[in-house]
């Protein structure tokens, strides 16, 4: 009798936001001896009291905003940083009037030039023990680099934004690594590095070469405990985002090619989840790889055909109505 009545209330808690699940799991201890333990191990997510650097920081829209937000939900600390004290007070201080002031004092926000060895070497003296770190960070001259055509002879641009967005990985994991006594885990973000998109260019390029580097670095630090991992996430409006020439046309792109409903403004939390869970230990035996996060989009070739698309959220009634309305399109395509 016991087992009908707990049963159906675990599956309750497992389907609410992952922070609600650790306070219902402890709050009821004889029902958490019901849940498998695998579930049970969801406070692995994220080490309580442990800290993370979350490297990337622009405003709100941003996917380190969405990450740090979500460890700081399940127990963790966060240590964010910004470029520089004028894109903070820029983009943060002055772009992010959603955000109250007394939320915005309580952030422990910190400032780190990626291409400079010093400042990243100073961050990490300064922050102590942490559990891991979310590189967040990519740059690309839209004027030079970005465009109508991949050739530019602006090979300083092309020097520049590899620098920011691959090579400076290397520089934070070399120095994160120090502080991260019983392993730890470094996750950084790429997108479709396959396959070619307009207007994308050195970027793209950019992106092939973090993900090679991730590979490389997981190698190397693996006998640290130190796992390195990519999350390649489908197009997110964000700050960064509207430098790209024709985003909205990246956008569109997405949702004749993705088998799932593909939301450029509200999934960034889909993306915060799968790197907070690559870099709790529930992950502890994935390295080197990249998780995609882009709603399938990766996986097809060419764009989905009209009976493919994904089912717009509807009412159950509707929803029955319209699955048999494509089943009898169906048996008259197959007639024909």
């Amino acid at each position: 009798m016991e087992t009908r009545t707990v049963l159906p209330a675990a599956h309750r808690v497992l389907n609410q936001h992952p922070a609600f699940l650790l306070k219902k799991i402890w709050h009821y201890p004889a029902r958490s001896r019901m849940i498998p333990q695998l579930i049970r191990k969801e406070c692995m997510m994220i080490k309580k009291g442990g800290t993370y650097v979350v490297m990337g920081l622009l405003n709100t829209d941003s996917i380190a905003y969405a990450t740090g937000k979500m460890i700081e939900e399940l127990g963790g600390k966060v240590i964010y940083t910004v470029q520089n004290e004028r894109l903070k007070r820029i983009f943060f201080d002055r772009g992010c009037s959603d955000l109250p002031q007394e939320i915005k004092d309580a952030m422990d926000i910190r400032y780190c030039d990626v291409t400079v060895e010093n400042e990243v070497r100073n961050l990490f003296q300064g922050v102590g023990q942490i559990e891991g770190v979310v590189h967040s960070i990519a740059f690309a001259n839209p004027k030079t680099c970005l465009g109508n055509k991949v050739y530019t002879n602006a090979f300083d641009d092309i020097k520049q934004g590899f620098h920011i967005s691959c090579v400076s990985l290397a520089t934070v994991a070399e120095f994160a690594q120090e502080h991260m006594g019983k392993g730890g885990s470094v996750v950084t973000l790429s997108f479709a590095s396959q396959l070619a998109f307009p207007y994308y260019n050195w970027m793209g390029v950019n992106k092939a070469a973090l993900e090679a580097l991730v590979r490389a670095l997981a190698r190397e630090y693996g006998r640290e405990h130190v796992r390195v991992n990519a999350i390649s996430a489908g197009p997110l409006t964000t700050k960064a985002a509207k430098s790209i020439p024709h985003f909205a046309h990246l956008a569109r792109t997405w949702k004749k090619i993705s088998p799932l409903p593909w939301d450029p403004i509200h999934d960034k939390q889909e993306v915060a989840n799968a790197v907070v869970f690559l870099l709790g230990d529930l992950s502890k035996k994935i390295t080197g790889q990249t998780l995609y996060v882009d709603g399938g989009a990766s996986s097809v070739g060419g764009e989905l055909l009209k009976h493919e698309k994904p089912i717009k959220t509807m009412p159950a009634k509707k929803k029955i109505a319209a699955q048999e309305r494509l089943k009898r399109m169906q048996e008259r395509q197959r007639k024909k």
